[in-house]
C-alpha cells in the first residue's frame, strides 16, 4: 500500500462517505490503467467500450450506441468521428430513415478485437491481483449490488445490472 496522501487521505468532507470516496478513486484508477493498456492499440479509454458495443451489435443507430454507452451525445458523435477517421467505424444513413444514422465497426477493426480483449484480460489480472476466486466472486457480487443501487437513485438504467 502506498503512504502517498493522493491515494490514501480522506478529505474532511469526504468523511461521511468514505466508500463512495474509495469507489471514486478506484473508478479513476482503473480509468487510467485501460489508457495505459489500450495506448498500443490507439484507443483511448471509453472507445474500446463503444467499439465492445459494436462489435456486438453489428450495424446501429447512433441513437442506440448513444444510449448503450450512457454518454453525452456530443461526446460519442466526437468518439464515432475519431474512430471513423481511423478506420474501425463507418456511418452511413439509415435506410429506413434517412435522417437517422447507421454506426457499425468495419471489417478492418476486427483486428483490434483482440488486442481489446487481451487490454481486458490484463486489466482484470493487474486489477485483482491478490484476490483468491472466491474473494473476486464476492467482489463481482458487491458491485453488481452497488451498481444496481445507484442505477435505481439515478433512475438511469441502460441495461439491468
Amino acid at each position: 500500500m502506498t503512504s502517498d496522501p493522493a491515494c490514501s487521505h480522506l478529505p474532511g468532507a469526504a468523511r461521511g462517505g468514505p466508500v463512495s470516496h474509495a469507489v471514486s478513486r478506484v473508478a479513476r484508477l482503473h480509468r487510467i490503467a485501460a489508457g495505459k493498456l489500450l495506448k498500443a492499440t490507439g484507443l483511448y479509454p471509453g472507445q474500446e467500450y463503444l467499439m465492445m458495443c459494436l462489435w456486438d451489435t453489428g450495424a446501429v443507430r447512433q441513437s442506440e450506441v448513444i444510449k448503450a454507452v450512457d454518454l453525452d451525445p456530443s461526446t460519442v458523435t466526437k468518439m464515432l468521428q475519431r474512430l471513423e477517421q481511423a478506420g474501425h467505424v463507418r456511418r452511413s444513413p439509415d435506410p429506413a430513415d434517412r435522417r437517422a444514422v447507421l454506426v457499425e465497426a468495419t471489417d478492418s477493426s476486427c483486428a483490434l478485437l483482440s488486442d481489446v480483449e487481451r487490454a481486458w484480460t490484463n486489466l482484470e489480472e493487474h486489477t485483482l491481483a491478490g484476490l483468491d476466486a472466491d474473494e473476486r466472486t464476492e467482489l463481482a457480487r458487491l458491485l453488481a449490488k452497488v451498481e444496481e443501487n445507484l442505477c435505481r437513485e439515478t433512475a438511469d438504467c441502460t441495461e439491468t445490472p
